[in-house]
């Protein structure tokens, strides 16, 4: 939308331990379409939570392993099924999180843009599917290197403003998913990681 705007600084969504490390991810100002500057400090969230986890491992069957015993500490502490979302960068990746999910005794429902949120099941979807939910509990796996960002879109780049539009295109996709979560937050990936781990 084109025309004054102005940014909310209340955040009721997310806690603030999810949120300030989510933001580390962006940067402190943002521009809008109208080539407007907003300066994103000063957020708040109006509750907290525990601290997010960002985990690597060595293969996909560990990390498989890894967020399975994520899943079931979430669930033991009484998060339902349905309250916990597990989201991947493409649909490449879909069957990690298809194997991550098998290691609890938890039915899975894959979101499309017909198939949503579904009582009693954990939701798996690609981080474009993401945007506008909200789970107490949600991880984001296969964070590997030339996963995000996504290498086909870096080597179809052609020149340097392209690549940085690239790059601020997958940070701004792996903090949509990041701050789907609401009280509990795994961020996963496989060594060699994606750099944007490092972030945060």
């Amino acid at each position: 939308m084109r025309g004054r705007s102005y940014a909310l600084r209340i955040n009721y969504r997310t806690s603030h331990q999810i949120r300030a490390q989510a933001d580390r991810l962006l940067p402190s100002t943002l521009a809008d379409v109208d080539g407007n500057a907003e300066d994103r400090r000063g957020t708040v969230s109006v509750f907290n939570g525990p601290p997010p986890a960002v985990e690597t491992f060595d293969d996909p069957e560990q990390e498989a392993e890894g967020i399975g015993k994520w899943l079931a500490a979430r669930i033991g502490e009484g998060v339902q099924p349905h309250e916990i979302g597990v989201f991947v960068r493409s649909n490449r990746e879909l069957r990690r999180a298809r194997n991550a999910v098998r290691r609890v005794d938890v039915q899975a429902i894959e979101l499309t843009d017909r198939i949503e949120v579904t009582p009693g099941k954990v939701s798996i979807g690609t981080m474009h599917l993401a945007k506008g939910l909200e789970f107490r509990a949600v991880a984001v796996m296969a964070c590997d290197d030339e996963v995000i960002p996504l290498q086909e879109r870096i080597e179809n780049v052609a020149d340097e403003a392209d690549l940085e539009d690239v790059y601020n295109t997958e940070r701004h996709l792996l903090y949509v998913a990041c701050t789907r979560a609401r009280d509990h937050l795994l961020v996963t990936g496989v060594e060699p990681a994606s750099e944007f781990l490092g972030d945060l």
